[in-house]
């Protein structure tokens, strides 16, 4: 990857991306294997972003988006670092109903993964560290963007410039290009953030995910692969807490902080220790009135912001980048302009419905199970019976969690 220490003109690129984080770096190597010329533009080290100090949180990558990572070259830089989910268990308070989603029941391959998201970071990076169709400068900053009908051109923080043929938004929930776009978004706060931490224990997970209501909101045990020494015996954990109550939870010391972690984890996986930093996280829903402008597109969280509660936030983003080259590549095979209204706007329509529904969906879960009303309690604990007792339906409900469910892009299919 190359920094730019002097103000000189770029070559022109066919795609100028903003935001070389988990989407914006995968759109850039998912792109350029697609034969297009990328700039990327990021404002963080990138040395900075592979320490666990900067996000500590982990990811589910469904099984789509390990198709898309494999297609573009950067699963071959992460899988050492992956653990496979094999089963999911979801359970609500004290209920003795539960939901088990075990993947030998819709084939021979886990349901997903689960990565730190610093390793889905350097294994992308490292996909880009020799690509000669993508540039990538950071630390960086874009002064301006003019857009219209000629193209792009973005004047960097160091005087730079750098033209493009159309640009992509994915520069994260505060978006600054949606802002100077002027595309309004829809946003609220839930009364919830989620404490985020790594914690080893005495007994393996064995590779199941499991996700525990509690009236402030889930709890999730997430299996990571572990220390070779100790394959299996760690996870991360996101815990939901009310707003007020979750700082004052991580600042409790290290005893109390694991005396309170212990209660809500239960001892089937052992005695339980906290490795790293914890960190703390609002939680919100936010969507943008429109995913396009004049050559410009939003992609990720750029677009759409949802609860973890299904762990969806990042493939939905990897829906985008899969679909968007979909589209890109129709329209050079037709000698389409890339930033024309029209090649924007089929975009536009493949994202939208998906997005919006499982916006609505992560939103809808999220508010039936953070409460303790006894009806909706009785109500949603006899579905998670039921449910779990319908094959048919179980199997189609975990195939759409494994992303593969609709019109899947190119790069998605096998």
């Amino acid at each position: 990857m190359n920094t730019l220490k002097t103000a000189v003109k770029m070559p022109d690129s066919d795609v100028l991306i903003v935001g070389g984080g988990l989407v914006g770096s995968v759109a850039a190597r998912a792109l350029s294997a697609s034969g297009f010329r990328v700039t990327v533009i990021d404002g963080t080290d990138p040395r900075d972003i592979m320490n666990i100090a900067f996000d500590g949180r982990a990811s589910a990558i469904a099984a789509a988006s390990e198709r898309l990572l494999s297609a573009i070259g950067i699963w071959p830089h992460l899988v050492g670092d992956i653990a496979p989910i094999l089963d999911i268990r979801v359970t609500d308070g004290q209920s003795p109903l539960f939901l088990h989603y075990d993947h030998e029941d819709v084939g021979a391959g886990p349901l997903g993964y689960l990565a730190e998201n610093r390793h889905i970071r350097r294994a992308a990076h490292m996909s880009l560290a020799d690509d000669p169709n993508v540039t990538f400068l950071a630390p960086m900053r874009v002064e301006t963007l003019t857009r219209d009908a000629s193209g792009v051109v973005a004047t960097l923080s160091d005087g730079t410039t750098v033209t493009a043929a159309l640009a992509i938004a994915a520069d994260g929930r505060a978006s600054k290009i949606r802002e100077q776009a002027g595309i309004a978004t829809t946003q609220w706060r839930y009364p919830q953030e989620a404490i985020v931490c790594t914690v080893d224990h005495d007994l393996p997970h064995g590779f199941v995910a499991h996700e525990h209501f509690l009236p402030a909101g889930p709890f999730a045990i997430l299996p990571l692969k572990g220390t070779d020494e100790r394959p299996g015996h760690r996870s991360s954990i996101v815990w939901t807490e009310r707003a007020e109550h979750a700082r004052q939870l991580v600042g409790l010391d290290d005893a109390a902080f694991v005396s309170e972690l212990a209660r809500r984890f239960g001892g089937f996986l052992g005695d339980i220790s906290v490795v790293g930093p914890r960190f703390c996280h609002p939680l919100g829903l936010q969507f943008a009135h429109s995913s396009i402008a004049e050559r410009l597109v939003l992609i990720g969280d750029a677009d759409h912001g949802m609860h973890p509660i299904a762990g969806q936030g990042l493939n939905m983003g990897y829906r985008d980048v899969a679909a968007l080259v979909d589209v890109l590549v129709e329209a050079r095979r037709l000698g389409l302009d890339i930033g024309a209204a029209s090649v924007l706007q089929r975009y536009q329509r493949w994202r939208r419905f998906d997005n919006t529904l499982m916006l609505a969906v992560t939103d809808g879960l999220n508010r039936l199970f953070s409460n303790n009303l006894a009806p909706l309690r009785q109500a949603r604990d006899l579905g998670l019976g039921v449910v779990n007792r319908l094959p048919p339906l179980k199997r189609m409900l975990m195939r759409s969690a494994m992303g593969l469910m609709g019109d899947l892009p190119r790069l998605m299919q096998r």
